[in-house]
């Protein structure tokens, strides 16, 4: 269903933790994410607390799905002084490459409580079913030895 091409991101993931560097257009920071199966649909669900759900890009091309957001700095002015300042602000992206088995065309989603939830169907020709068998006994032949 869900092939990693990179092994290293889950420690640029958490070397970014550790450091607090945030990420940038051009080298954006990963998401944590979970990612399984429930029935006839593949669920992925990704941490983005804070972002704005209008910062958000969601884009598929052939079966790469690519998320993009960013979470911007909160409004202040010249009478506003930070005194901790420990979530990372920029750009977060996750690119998923998905398997022939998924239906990319019904992916639904949902973003809730800083949770971007998609659903992706199982398609049609990759659910199990059942193949009837057609014939008529008396059409056989017997083989003799």
């Amino acid at each position: 269903m869900l092939m990693r091409t990179d092994p290293f991101r889950e420690l640029d993931r958490l070397t970014q933790q550790v450091l607090g560097t945030a990420g940038t257009w051009s080298k954006p920071a990963a998401m944590p994410m979970d990612a399984y199966r429930a029935g006839d649909e593949f669920v992925v669900c990704f941490d983005l607390p804070g972002v704005a759900p209008d910062a958000i890009d969601l884009d598929i091309e052939r079966n790469v799905l690519t998320v993009k957001a960013e979470r911007r700095p909160l409004p202040g002015g010249d009478d506003v002084e930070m005194h901790v300042s420990e979530r990372p602000l920029g750009v977060f992206s996750r690119q998923l490459f998905l398997g022939e088995s998924l239906d990319t065309d019904r992916i639904a989603a949902d973003y809730e409580a800083g949770v971007l939830t998609l659903r992706i169907p199982v398609a049609e020709k990759a659910k199990p079913r059942r193949i009837e068998i057609s014939g008529n006994r008396s059409d056989r032949r017997e083989i003799q030895a």
